[in-house]
């Protein structure tokens, strides 16, 4: 592929409710496996690390990159923790260039995190987070996102994760988001069962072109979490 070959990526995201499929039985074999069917090039997670005291990591990391190509962005001092507040991005052939944990504001302890890649030559920012329930910690927490993303540097940017709102338009309080991000289809991925709200969003800025949105909807994925994935095509230019 020549610099000049536009770059197509499959990007996906899915809460994995620490294993705990909607038969209450905690299955991470079975998360593994639908993440395997997802066949992405990036993965953000969410809650991959127990909540509480030293957050320890719940997958099986090296089995994980040995069946998919998909390896963890590896967390400084992370210890036990496989991700920043449970959220982990997972990548296949990319470079890290930077890496940022971001503590969000709000009741709950909530966080995100800023990864630049290099994926065969290409920049690409993964902003990977989980943002709270109460609508008004959300608004802040977009808040802190569009700041921290504005700050730096103008590169393809993607904002991936289990975003807890449902509302779109004005009431959503994404809407400011939009001037950064405002490529932001909604599928509907929660709950798993039956899927009727849009809390699982990918959003994307104009220096790519993002498509196909939808919920991986499987037999397996409705069983291994209250969440389905959502995954998309990313076109990088």
């Amino acid at each position: 592929m020549s610099l000049a070959s536009p770059l197509e990526l499959i990007v996906a995201s899915w809460n994995i409710h620490k294993g705990v499929g909607t038969d209450r039985k905690r299955d991470l074999h079975r998360t593994a496996t639908v993440i395997s069917e997802l066949g992405a090039d990036i993965v953000a997670l969410q809650e991959a690390d127990t909540r509480f005291g030293t957050r320890t990591g719940l997958l099986d990391l090296e089995r994980l990159h040995r069946n998919t190509g998909l390896a963890p962005v590896p967390i400084p001092n992370g210890g036990p923790a496989h991700g920043w507040h449970g959220n982990v991005v997972l990548a296949r052939d990319a470079e890290l260039q930077d890496l940022r944990g971001i503590d969000l504001p709000g009741l709950e302890p909530r966080g995100a995190l800023l990864v630049d890649l290099s994926i065969l030559g290409r920049p690409l920012r993964v902003v990977a987070a989980h943002l709270g329930l109460l609508r008004s910690s959300r608004r802040a927490q977009a808040e802190t996102l569009l700041r921290e993303m504005t700050a730096l540097d103008d590169r393809p940017t993607l904002l991936m994760g289990d975003l807890n709102e449902w509302r779109e338009g004005w009431r959503s309080p994404f809407e400011r988001l939009s001037t950064h991000l405002p490529q932001q289809p909604v599928v509907r991925s929660f709950p798993a069962r039956m899927p009727a709200l849009a809390l699982d969003r990918i959003m994307a800025c104009n220096r790519g072109e993002l498509t196909d949105l939808v919920a991986h909807d499987t037999a397996l994925a409705r069983r291994a979490s209250d969440h389905l994935p959502i995954r998309a095509r990313l076109l990088l230019p």
